[in-house]
């Protein structure tokens, strides 16, 4: 059944209500009317014959309260496209709870001419057996068994059900946070929504609420609003409106889960040069750099396995900090193996673009990169984009939205072991140096930490390694094109020193 989202609805409500995965799952802010805009599709679905998708709705909120305004906001939607529907009833509901007397809860439903209702149950996972239609689960980070609960609601897919989990937060180590990480580490399927206070406010929600209360809307008063809300809930602000689940301070890959996944003999190679070599004369920045690769890159590179896809990611530094390229293996069981790791300190522009099509030229089966493009590093990702193609390439602009949906994805081949790194210690205070900010992992900007060379790191091959897992997933998924590998035109590689490496080596059909 495909639903027009009602234009009553805000954008975001409408992009909720449009939404018809079997799973979604929203992680919001207080009161910006996903239930109510959840009810109007309740409603609609209510009233609909069994051939245009209609079914029953079974609504689950924590409390009675919940229950009785959610079927009130069904029946106003119902009144409002004259949908043929009852008036709400109260119903006496037998709660089962094996091993005891069972208990009789009251509770509200609402039934339409074509035979189908929409029920409030309790929260008892054993409540929906033998259930079919949709599931919403309201507010379920305060659901005493949420896992039980969804495992009974997904149950009702196999013959067609839906189920939409709702709810803001209640910390980082909430079922509910879980389900979202583990949503956004694709480790499930489920589509994710996330809607703040700030997001809801810029499309329309304060305008809303003075045309439903007959006040005026002015600038003026939307700011007080604002301003009296987050005051209103304080120091809780971060959670309650901006969805943020509250959180520690502590690192956010444990040291045990990251060496259960280290390796001994993945190399890291090093490059490090003195300020004078940036003022040398090009052609010997060139042969001094195309010999570094031959002695210190061609041994590793021609031991990868020509049959296997292979990706990297780039954290960019010019100075200060790290340029980090990590490749990854993708094997036949889907494991990533990390065959060496290149750092680069120091080294000009020139060079760095020199060395990594040195690198990418020669990995075999090339698939896809994910390069750091803010500041200076937008260059390097510009021209490699270029030269190898927007598909195989990616610019990424690392921004917390970034963070937030693509560490998840990190952090799960860390505990489910499918990814071998080096077993190094400047590795390890890299990835340690991811912390939870806000509620996103990333790299803190003051997290320098000193590397075993006596120089300052922060954690760029952390993020060198986001950025290979999101090539890796990302990029395919959204169609990295196939069939190529790098050759030669003239067999020399980027040994040449043309100015514009045209014979780097180009991409021929296989």
């Amino acid at each position: 059944m495909t639903l027009s989202a009602p234009t009553v609805l805000l954008p975001y409500q409408q992009k909720w209500v449009g939404d018809q995965s079997q799973v979604k799952v929203c992680e919001k802010s207080r009161r910006v009317g996903i239930s109510w805009a959840e009810a109007a599709d309740a409603a609609l679905t209510g009233a609909a014959s069994r051939t245009a998708g209609g079914d029953d709705t079974w609504y689950i909120g924590y409390n009675q309260d919940m229950a009785k305004e959610f079927i009130l906001d069904v029946a106003f939607w119902a009144k409002h496209y004259q949908l043929a529907a009852g008036e709400m009833e109260e119903q006496v509901f037998i709660d089962q709870d094996e091993g005891k007397q069972d208990k009789h809860i009251l509770t509200f439903g609402i039934t339409f001419a074509s035979g189908f209702r929409v029920t409030a149950l309790s929260s008892r996972p054993s409540n929906l057996r033998g259930k079919q239609g949709r599931v919403v689960i309201d507010e379920a980070a305060f659901h005493g068994d949420l896992a039980g609960l969804i495992k009974a609601a997904i149950a009702l897919l196999m013959w067609g059900g839906r189920v939409r989990i709702i709810s803001t937060h209640d910390g980082d180590t909430n079922a509910f946070n879980e389900l979202v990480q583990d949503c956004r580490a694709k480790k499930l399927p489920y589509s994710v929504h996330r809607i703040d206070f700030t997001t809801a406010v810029e499309q329309g929600l304060f305008k809303r609420i003075c045309l439903s209360t007959s006040k005026e809307w002015t600038e003026e008063a939307e700011a007080a609003w604002v301003a009296g809300m987050r005051a209103f809930y304080a120091s809780n602000a971060a959670e309650e409106l901006d969805v943020i689940p509250g959180t520690g301070s502590g690192s956010y890959l444990q040291r045990a889960v990251i060496e259960t996944c280290m390796r001994d003999g993945i190399p890291v190679v090093r490059l490090s040069l003195p300020n004078e070599f940036t003022v040398l004369p090009k052609h010997i920045r060139e042969a001094e750099t195309a010999d570094w690769c031959r002695e210190h890159l061609q041994p590793l590179l021609a031991l990868l396995d020509p049959n296997l896809d292979h990706h990297f990611g780039q954290d960019f530094a010019r100075n200060g900090d790290l340029s980090a390229i990590w490749p990854l293996v993708q094997t036949r069981d889907l494991r990533l193996v990390t065959p060496f790791i290149l750092e680069m300190r120091n080294v000009p522009f020139d060079q760095q673009r020199q060395v990594l099509f040195y690198l990418i030229d020669r990995l075999p089966r090339f698939r896809s990169g994910a390069m750091d493009a803010r500041g200076n590093g937008q260059y390097l990702a510009e021209v490699a984009m270029q030269h190898y193609g927007a598909l195989r390439i990616a610019q990424v602009m690392l921004s917390v939205e970034w963070y937030r949906d693509n560490m998840p994805r990190l952090k799960a081949a860390f505990e489910d072991q499918t990814l071998a790194v080096p077993k190094d210690a400047d590795v390890l205070n890299d990835l340690r140096a991811i912390k939870l900010d806000k509620g996103v992992a990333k790299v803190p900007d003051n997290a320098h930490t000193q590397g075993s060379d006596g120089h300052m790191r922060h954690g760029d091959t952390a993020v060198a390694l986001a950025l290979a897992i999101y090539a890796v997933y990302q990029m395919t998924a959204d169609g990295v094109c196939d069939g190529f590998q790098s050759v030669s035109r003239r067999g020399h590689g980027t040994d040449s020193h043309n100015d514009d490496y045209s014979d780097s080596r180009s991409r021929s059909m296989v």
